[in-house]
């Protein structure tokens, strides 16, 4: 590893003594790229077996009256536990967990029951996030911002209306919605679109036969998924996600499981969506249009490093190491560290936060398209006064 380290130096020096830019091929990432099943079992064992026993001593406190009151740290531990569960399910989506595409699979669907969210649909988003950070043209973040040019077209009321739903604290609601509604709502939606386009079909080919019927079910486009892969995963989520609930609401009582799991799911969903959100918006982050767009500039300059407290990178799964996640999403999150830590001269010039710098980065939600930058709202109001 020492070797290693020393050969990165020298290719380092030798870039600057040419005056060339850093590039990935500076960069040894593919010795990480190896994924080890022990140690995916062990972090699945110590992520799982203690939301189980969490949410067991949750009726024994309840039935307690001078007990109710640890059901508090309970459920924030829950939340941390579960947070962490979403970032085991994120390797999975990059098939990086275990050793096997199988593995990975039945894993992230698993984990994407537990956290409420069809696994497939958002690992198929969440690539497409990774092929195109920094390109701003094509994503924009993941608050969906608008531009600056759009913003100041908007009235007054759809002005207050943006700056109100991007404000932290709608990351509760919003994480809320994101894991509890959206998907039960996506499903109902397409299934409505589905029954539609059925009607439509049987009107315009009353005699069609099986395999007419068979070629229409599997070719049947949603707006609300893109695959019949993604549809068949949003409706065994569905199935067992509302089934669990049933269970659970049976175990605990209707009132207890509502409030506990909406506290433990609202807050869990702003603790990760937050950390993806200042991870890619922050002052002097790479946003560039499709023209001159960079992979590597996306990676290196378009993704903070977060310095967080050592509890807080074990929660999130040492996701705080994210230019070398973005070099090669392939690296498991249990080897991120080591290699952040054999490339740390060459990500000297990246961006680091630390937690007193995270309520800045939500001020940045607009794109400045000319001057290919993240900028507040109070920055683009002065500026058009000008």
């Amino acid at each position: 590893m020492k070797n290693r380290a020393g050969n990165q130096l020298t290719t380092l020096n030798r870039s600057l003594e040419r005056n060339q830019p850093l590039s990935r091929r500076d960069f040894s990432l593919a010795p990480f790229r190896q994924s080890s099943n022990a140690r995916a079992l062990w972090q699945l064992t110590v992520t799982l077996v203690p939301i189980a026993l969490l949410w067991a001593s949750i009726p024994a406190l309840a039935a307690e009256p001078t007990l109710r009151w640890l059901i508090a740290p309970v459920l924030l531990a829950l939340v941390l536990f579960s947070a962490r569960s979403f970032s085991l399910m994120h390797d999975c989506g990059h098939n990086t967990l275990w050793s096997s595409s199988l593995g990975n699979r039945v894993t992230g669907f698993a984990l994407g029951c537990l956290n409420a969210i069809p696994q497939f649909p958002w690992s198929r988003g969440h690539a497409f996030h990774h092929k195109h950070n920094g390109n701003w043209e094509v994503y924009r973040g993941p608050s969906s911002l608008l531009t600056v040019e759009h913003f100041l077209r908007l009235s007054p009321a759809a002005q207050w209306r943006y700056r109100l739903t991007r404000h932290p604290l709608m990351l509760f609601p919003g994480g809320f919605f994101y894991l509890v509604i959206r998907p039960r709502l996506q499903l109902l939606l397409g299934m409505v679109e589905f029954a539609g386009a059925a009607m439509q079909f049987a009107i315009a080919s009353p005699r069609s036969g099986f395999q007419a019927w068979k070629r229409f079910v599997l070719t049947f486009k949603s707006s609300h998924w893109y695959t019949t892969g993604e549809w068949l995963d949003l409706l065994a989520n569905n199935i067992v996600v509302l089934s669990s609930w049933y269970l659970m609401a049976a175990w605990l009582g209707l009132g207890l499981f509502l409030t506990c799991y909406s506290v433990v799911m609202a807050c869990s969903a702003a603790m990760f969506i937050c950390v993806f959100f200042v991870q890619h918006n922050f002052r002097g982050s790479y946003t560039s249009g499709t023209r001159g767009w960079s992979y590597f500039k996306g990676a290196i300059d378009g993704s903070s490093n977060l310095v967080l407290p050592e509890v807080l990178n074990w929660f999130t799964a040492d996701i705080a190491f994210h230019s070398v996640h973005h070099l090669c999403e392939r690296i498991p999150n249990y080897r991120l560290r080591d290699c952040h830590c054999l490339h740390s001269e060459l990500l000297k010039g990246c961006t680091y936060l630390g937690l007193r710098d995270i309520p800045r980065c939500f001020d940045l939600i607009l794109w400045d398209s000319n001057a290919e930058e993240l900028v507040s709202i109070d920055e683009a109001l002065t500026a058009a006064a000008r």
